[in-house]
């Protein structure tokens, strides 16, 4: 039987490793390999763009070579605050990365720390560097979110849609698995499947739309020095849709707020603020 099955769509993936290969013993990941796919082409799309324009490329791989260390230390943050009780008594967890618990929104706010001040000392405008590197974000997202696919995580509740996808019951964490989920097992010749949103691919594919999006904003000159805020609102929509699928939410403590959810309306508001203030002039 397949491992990931996509009924209505007729699309079967007899066998999906996490695994990509092993080195020296250890285990490499699809999971990291798409993500650094995902920084990589992100970085060289942004390069090639600042190239175009007559800038300095440099400003652009010094910082994205710093950036990554501030996203990975941002994302790991994010997650273990909402996730205290997992590690409050096993605190050296906090640094085992490859056990998992990554967020994304952790790691932007982590980049945009650490892009305010790296501008200020290279005495560079922050908002033209982030108009060059704002649609490389979403499409180092949508490569990176096929991680998930591989991981089997980051998917929704049960669902009958055109885009309903099966993954085997045994193959995915039970932390994860809701009662409509649960009540709604299929079983296939003796194998259990559970039926979700795949909604890393709804991520993925809004995150390409956003992309295109910004990029033909930026090519109209309409919103100089805002292609950045027009990303976090365009992803904060999508993403406040998206994560109200999702099974594996963050939840503000003791509460049934969604983290994602509510940062996503906080930074939706911000960015509409940064679209009135911010002076294509380089003025503030």
């Amino acid at each position: 039987m397949p491992d990931i099955w996509f009924p209505n769509l007729g699309i079967k993936i007899n066998s999906l490793n996490r695994v990509a290969f092993s080195l020296f013993g250890l285990n490499v990941y699809w999971y990291g390999i798409l993500i650094g796919g995902g920084i990589i082409l992100a970085t060289y799309m942004a390069i090639r763009y600042m190239k175009k324009i007559g800038g300095n490329p440099e400003d652009v791989s010094d910082f994205m070579l710093y950036a990554i260390i501030f996203c990975i230390i941002g994302a790991r943050l994010y997650y273990v605050i909402f996730e205290w009780d997992l590690y409050k008594d096993n605190l050296i967890e906090v640094f085992n990365l490859r056990g998992g618990g990554l967020a994304i929104y952790g790691g932007i706010i982590g980049a945009v720390i650490f892009g305010i001040f790296y501008t200020r000392k290279r005495n560079i405008d922050f908002w033209g560097l982030a108009d060059v590197l704002a649609p490389s974000i979403p499409l180092g997202q949508a490569i990176g979110r096929f991680g998930n696919f591989f991981n089997r995580e980051a998917f929704g509740g049960y669902t009958d849609s055109l885009f309903a996808m099966r993954y085997k019951l045994d193959q995915v964490s039970q932390n994860d698995l809701t009662d409509d989920i649960l009540n709604n097992i299929i079983t296939v010749d003796s194998t259990k499947y559970i039926q979700v949103h795949p909604t890393f691919l709804y991520e993925a594919l809004w995150n390409v739309g956003v992309m295109i999006i910004l990029i033909l904003l930026r090519k109209s000159g309409k919103i100089k020095r805002k292609v950045f805020p027009m990303y976090i609102i365009l992803y904060g929509i999508g993403r406040f849709w998206i994560e109200g699928l999702r099974t594996d939410s963050l939840y503000l403590w003791n509460s049934p707020i969604r983290v994602s959810q509510a940062l996503s309306i906080f930074l939706i508001i911000v960015g509409i603020v940064l679209l009135f203030i911010i002076k294509p002039n380089g003025g503030n």
